[in-house]
């Protein structure tokens, strides 16, 4: 296949220059182009219509390869499938899709023996003896452009469905709740929330509100049959920093209130018996102490485990009486430096430990009174594992999910008697794919200041080794929130490693890879580290011969399409092309801005410019918006959002395109979803043909549009 050279000679929008002028701490910025935030004006409808038409041109002549791509997608995914159950009471729950559906249907059968614990074995080609249709998002999506399922809870007893939807992509969620014996949908509803669930006697619901900053700050109870304007206030966090959440514990024991912001949390308890009883605090809330909780019973007495860092950098783990949380502290794992502890969940006869080590998610399981782990041990030195779901307080397994760049998502049950683990399902890969035609290795770039960058990478074993000769390579990055980007498979990505392009993930600091210390040290003041490391994996790519600077593009989105903002502006000599999914690149005037949706939460991770000028300074030399460069030659630039975006607004990506073009960017293209929210277009066969237009776009910069 051989595509149309793209129509260079095609005029791009340009947008008019409205200047206003922003100043803050004896600065003045002459901000050209921040008219286009007017989201209801027309001429910015109109100046964003002509972006999506501008780049629809450019990229017509991938057209086909899109088609490919998207066929190719398509046809290694197994539409009509069905997921392993998952045992709840006296019913097996699982997901079902069907070929041609864009969503999925949420299912569940009886359970035939009470001890039988062994999830039954189900053909998505055969019917499943008493199965029961929960919710079909694909009816709940009719007449909608855009469709989003929040939460989706049963009642204890099993006679009730509680689901929340959102059809604009804007994150705000109306509950609904049916009865499951008649079919009858109630006439509760309740709008704009955040969460939901049952009350363990299904006859109330428990949700959280936003303010208008989409921050979650208030817990409300709702009885069934009773106009929302009488639902009780449970709690509320005024202060803005902070996110609310709850939850149930797994012993259906207490109610679990936490408030968090990125660096401080706080937990409150309340009985389920007395919900509206005042809620009882863990430990006080102290600036830079974040903690966890979850409920256990060790020797007939109610205990929490806690998860903290007051004074442990990497976390401990601690019990403490249920009923005098901030008495005695018992410690049951003491800070390692250099191992994570990320979660801990309890079950009536065992505990389970997730934590990280050298840069991998590791799984335990742990002996509360002697702090004993007894760590899951998987073959591959690349992977993920983690808890799957497990909503029984007592059963004899336990559920895991595994996966690596290689091999597809996993499912395993844990007999606990015996400690053997037992396969339950492997995501299938139609086509012949062969696990063992692909291989993965880590790399090690050394930054500016000599610190060691872990580097992921994955290829097909037929093109060589990474280093045998350069070849294309997809670089990718994030960096920020202590999120980890950790091996996962991707049937998307076969179309680019089975076209000779090796995929690799740039482990940069402000991520969590490498523990709470990688973290920090990519954060705040140390935040140019996330950027510099990523040069240094990109220039240590190029040193070692894996690639070269023609043959590499990088990728990165959200707070990951600051950093792709950032590295443009640092070394654009060093990438064919840039692609930026709803990129955080106007950062600094956002986070100035305390009425804009997170701005004050986020003081937490990039400091607070609007009142410190020391923090304005530092986030005005790097935020990708104001550092465009008129001498630079920057590389094709793709930047992708959706209109709806509540968590990056669309405007960033849009003037940061027109400060581009004004300073004679040649190879710019803007994309907007005109229908959807943070996380793109929604529906699978939609989301595959937005991976497959981005794809395509990947493999054009790579020279293998016609590979």
């Amino acid at each position: 296949m051989t595509p149309d050279a793209p129509d260079t000679a095609l005029s791009a929008p340009r947008a008019d220059r409205r200047d206003t002028v922003r100043s803050h701490h004896g600065d003045d910025v002459i901000d050209g182009y921040d008219w286009l935030r007017a989201k209801e004006d027309a001429d910015v409808i109109a100046h964003l219509e002509a972006e999506n038409a501008y780049t629809d041109a450019r990229t017509a002549h991938l057209a086909e390869l899109r088609e490919t791509l998207f066929g190719e997608i398509k046809s290694r995914v197994k539409e009509s499938d069905l997921s392993v159950p998952t045992r709840r009471g006296d019913w097996w729950y699982y997901g079902r899709t069907v070929e041609g559906a864009q969503y999925g249907l949420q299912c569940r059968a009886r359970v035939t023996d009470a001890d039988d614990w062994t999830p039954p074995l189900l053909d998505a080609a055969q019917p499943v003896p008493g199965e029961q249709v929960l919710l079909d998002s694909n009816v709940e999506a009719e007449g909608h452009e855009f469709f989003s399922l929040g939460a989706f809870d049963v009642s204890d007893d099993a006679t009730r469905l509680l689901w929340s939807t959102d059809v604009s992509g804007d994150e705000r969620y109306t509950v609904r709740v049916r009865d499951l014996v008649t079919g009858e949908t109630l006439s509760d509803e309740i709008a704009d929330t955040a969460g939901a669930f049952f009350t363990p006697d299904g006859e109330s619901v428990i949700y959280t509100t936003v303010d208008d900053a989409w921050r979650p700050d208030t817990l409300w109870l709702h009885r069934l049959g009773t106009p929302v304007a009488d639902d009780v206030k449970l709690f509320h966090e005024p202060d803005e920093r902070f996110w609310l959440g709850a939850g149930i514990t797994r012993s259906r024991r207490y109610l679990v209130i936490g408030v968090g912001s990125n660096i401080t949390s706080e937990d409150y308890l309340v009985d389920l018996d007395d919900l509206t009883a005042p809620p009882r605090v863990v430990w006080p809330r102290r600036e830079g102490v974040e903690y966890s909780v979850d409920h256990t019973v060790i020797d007939g007495r109610d205990e929490l485990l806690v998860l903290h860092n007051d004074g442990a950098l990497d976390f401990e783990l601690v019990r403490v009486a249920a009923d005098d949380p901030q008495g005695e502290r018992h410690v049951v794992i003491a800070h390692e430096a250099g191992r994570r502890l990320e979660d801990v969940d309890c079950f009536r006869d065992h505990t389970v430990v997730e934590y990280r080590r050298e840069g991998i998610s590791r799984v335990a399981l742990l002996n509360p009174a002697d702090g004993a782990l007894g760590e899951l041990s998987f073959d591959e030195p690349l992977y993920s594992a983690g808890l799957g779901g497990n909503p029984e307080w007592h059963s004899p397994f336990l559920r895991l999910g595994y996966s690596s760049f290689v091999t597809p998502g996993t499912v395993y049950d844990l007999e606990l008697a015996t400690r053997t683990l037992h396969l339950r399902k492997q995501q299938p890969v139609l086509g012949g794919y062969d696990a063992g035609d692909y291989d993965q290795a880590r790399a090690w770039a050394t930054a500016d200041d000599g610190t060691r960058v872990p580097i992921s990478l994955v290829w097909k074993r037929s093109y060589g080794a990474p280093g045998d000769t350069p070849r294309a390579l997809h670089l990718y990055g994030y960096g920020s929130y202590e999120h980890s980007i950790d091996p996962g498979f991707s049937v998307a990505r076969l179309s680019e490693l089975d076209r000779g392009v090796i995929f690799a993930v740039a482990h940069v600091r402000g991520g969590g890879e490498m523990g709470r210390g990688w973290y920090e040290s990519g954060k705040l003041q140390h935040k140019k580290n996330s950027f510099s490391d990523f040069v240094a994996c990109a220039q240590h790519l190029v040193d070692t011969g894996v690639t070269s600077p023609s043959q590499m593009v990088a990728e990165g989105g959200s707070a990951g399409g600051l950093l792709m903002g950032a590295v443009a502006n640092l070394a654009p000599e060093l990438f064919a092309g840039i692609l930026a999914s709803v990129p955080f690149v106007d950062a600094l005037t956002s986070i100035l801005d305390p009425s804009l949706p997170l701005t004050v939460i986020e003081w937490d991770e990039w400091g607070d410019p609007l009142h410190n000028a020391e923090v304005y300074a530092y986030m005005k030399s790097y935020s990708p918006y104001e550092n465009v460069r008129e001498d630079a030659t920057y590389p094709p630039i793709l930047a992708v959002t959706s209109l709806n975006d509540t968590r990056v607004l669309y405007v960033e990506p849009a003037k940061w395109v027109a400060r581009l073009r004004e300073a004679g960017a040649e190879d710019v293209l803007f994309k907007c979803e005109m229908v959807a929210g943070h996380g793109g277009v929604s529906g699978r066969y939609n989301a595959w043909r937005e991976r497959a237009f981005e794809q395509a776009w990947i493999l054009d910069r790579l020279g293998l549009a016609d590979a």
